[in-house]
C-alpha cells in the first residue's frame, strides 16, 4: 500500500504537507507554502523526485569488527567525520531525467484499455481550488 500526502494548515496559517507510511507513521513534513496550489506542486516534485534521489551518507564509518577480547572502540569526535556521497550502482543511469513524458505519464494513469484498479475507488482529489 502506498504513502498518502496530507495538506493542512500550520499554526502560522500557512499550507504544508505531509507524508503519511500505511501504518500512519508521519515519513515528511513539508516546507510551508502560501496557498494550496503550491503546496499541490510540491506533492507532485515530491511524487516526481523521490525515487530517483541520491543518497549521500553523512553518517560516520563503521568501526572495524574487532577480536571478542578487545576493548569497546571509543565513539568517533564529531571533528573527524567527513560528507561521503555513496557511488552509483553500475548501469544506473539517470532514468528518465530530460526525457519527456506523454500526458498518460504525466497524470499518472496508464493509457492500457485493459487496466483496472486493483482498489475501490479512492475519494475525490483536491481540485486546487481554495
Amino acid at each position: 500500500m502506498a504513502g498518502v500526502f496530507e495538506v493542512f494548515v500550520d499554526a502560522d496559517s500557512q499550507y504544508r504537507f505531509r507524508l503519511m507510511a500505511p501504518n500512519g507513521t508521519v515519513l515528511a513534513v513539508s516546507a510551508p507554502f502560501e496557498d494550496k496550489r503550491a503546496a499541490a506542486a510540491g506533492i507532485a516534485d515530491v511524487r516526481e523526485c523521490a525515487g530517483t534521489g541520491l543518497v549521500t551518507d553523512l553518517s560516520p564509518a563503521a568501526p572495524k569488527v574487532q577480536e571478542a577480547s578487545a576493548a569497546v572502540p571509543a565513539p568517533v569526535p564529531a571533528q573527524t567525520l567527513s560528507a561521503q556521497t555513496l557511488p552509483a550502482r553500475s548501469g544506473h543511469g539517470r532514468q528518465g531525467f530530460g526525457k519527456k513524458r506523454t500526458p498518460a505519464e504525466a497524470s499518472g494513469t496508464s493509457s492500457a484499455a485493459h487496466w483496472r484498479p486493483s482498489a475501490p475507488a479512492a475519494p475525490a482529489r483536491w481540485t486546487g481550488a481554495a
